[in-house]
């Protein structure tokens, strides 16, 4: 398809698309001519990642290069390309090292990773953003006076592996090793606030099923 028809297909102005490769977001069109350039699936396919990261994500252009960047690193293997790729969008702020309950908190989140058996995320830890971000949680309910610690979290780590497992069985439906990292990208970004309701929603219903509506 040409640039005209690829913004038609995708509804974003032929403009933003060319912000968006000359930013390197989304790979160079087969070149026709000196003018012209075609383009294909696989280009509307990373328009629609790229807007998810942007618009909804709110992930600056900077980083989603970066996330795309690991995401079209095919010298990497399945699991280090994807894994590259979630850690470089964007995470919560630093533990304060000088924090009393970062400290505490760290134990627990070390202990729970041992309670689960997750080897990799232990093996990973000191380099993680993700488990720098657990920590920092760990240590704001600690701080509010809530005990939570391994034992506390390890049924929450048990439900959390079940939906890590249906997102990958998703993510394999797709066909090529690139759209599935695309898809895990889009997940990570699109599918926690889906998450985040129905957490919220399940709790409304249980609390009116425990104590009624009124």
């Amino acid at each position: 398809m040409r640039l005209a028809d690829l913004s038609n297909r995708s509804g974003v102005s032929t403009a933003t698309i060319k912000y968006y490769l000359r930013e390197g977001l989304l790979p160079p069109g087969r070149q026709l001519n000196a003018t012209t350039a075609e383009y294909d699936e696989s280009h509307l396919r990373r328009l629609r990642l790229v807007r998810a990261l942007i618009q909804v994500g709110r992930v600056p252009v900077a980083t989603a290069r970066e996330v795309l960047g690991h995401v079209d690193d095919e010298s990497l293997g399945r699991t280090i390309r994807l894994g590259a790729a979630l850690w470089a969008l964007p995470q919560d702020a630093e533990p304060d090292e000088a924090d009393p309950a970062v400290a505490a908190a760290r134990t627990e989140v070390d202990r729970l990773l041992e309670l689960l058996g997750w080897e990799t995320s232990q093996e990973l830890a000191p380099l993680s953003p993700v488990h720098r971000s657990l920590v920092v949680a760990v240590a704001a309910l600690r701080r509010l006076g809530y005990p939570w610690n391994a034992e506390l979290m390890a049924p929450y780590g048990k439900l959390m592996m079940e939906v890590a497992r249906r997102d990958l069985d998703f993510m394999e439906t797709h066909a090529s090793e690139a759209e599935q990292v695309e898809m895990a990208v889009a997940s990570a970004v699109l599918f926690q606030p889906v998450l985040r309701a129905l957490h919220r929603l399940a709790q409304e219903e249980e609390s009116a099923r425990r104590y009624g509506i009124e």
